[in-house]
């Protein structure tokens, strides 16, 4: 594999409408995606994936998803962007020994932040197990204030996602 294969897209991979009316269906497709490894220690006393540990993969597959988009020139001391929100909806529980991915894209860029949509789901049957929606700001470590989403970080995301970013105006 070659350094631009390393960071190249993942073939688009866009998941048929669900049936979950509580599920929202992006019309983007999705070009991250990664498999996930779940330990005994991941369960709950109900033998459900604890919800703590989707939060960790999640931030697994945010990690390797900025590695990828900026060809692993990120500067994780000072990477120009934070989360400052997290929401994710749980629709069926993860059960020990099921096989599952996650799925990751940014949906919206606007001037000071960006949203990403991250989806694990069961890799043979592509149920939706739970959606997280994050919003990310532009953020500078030296004066601690918010600031405008870098240009590279643009960049970099439009050509990873393969299409331009409206940036639309936000607070």
């Amino acid at each position: 594999m070659t350094t631009l294969d390393k960071y190249s897209p993942m073939p688009p991979r866009t998941l048929p409408p669900s049936t979950n009316q509580r599920i929202v269906n992006l019309k983007v497709p999705y070009r991250h995606y990664i498999p996930l490894q779940t330990r005994f220690t991941d369960f709950d006393m109900l033998g459900h994936l604890n919800n703590n540990v989707y939060m960790a993969f999640m931030d697994m597959g945010k990690a390797d998803y900025f590695t990828r988009v900026m060809e692993g020139n990120v500067d994780w001391t000072n990477p120009g962007v934070v989360v400052v929100n997290i929401n994710c909806d749980y629709f069926a529980p993860v059960m020990p020994g099921e096989e599952i991915e996650l799925l990751t894209t940014v949906d919206s860029v606007g001037q000071h932040s960006f949203t990403m949509d991250q989806r694990i789901l069961n890799a043979s049957t592509g149920e939706v197990k739970c959606a997280a929606r994050t919003v990310m700001v532009g953020f500078d470590t030296m004066t601690g204030q918010s600031t405008l989403i870098p240009d590279a970080w643009i960049k970099a995301l439009e050509r990873y996602e393969q299409r331009e970013f409206s940036r639309k105006h936000d607070k």
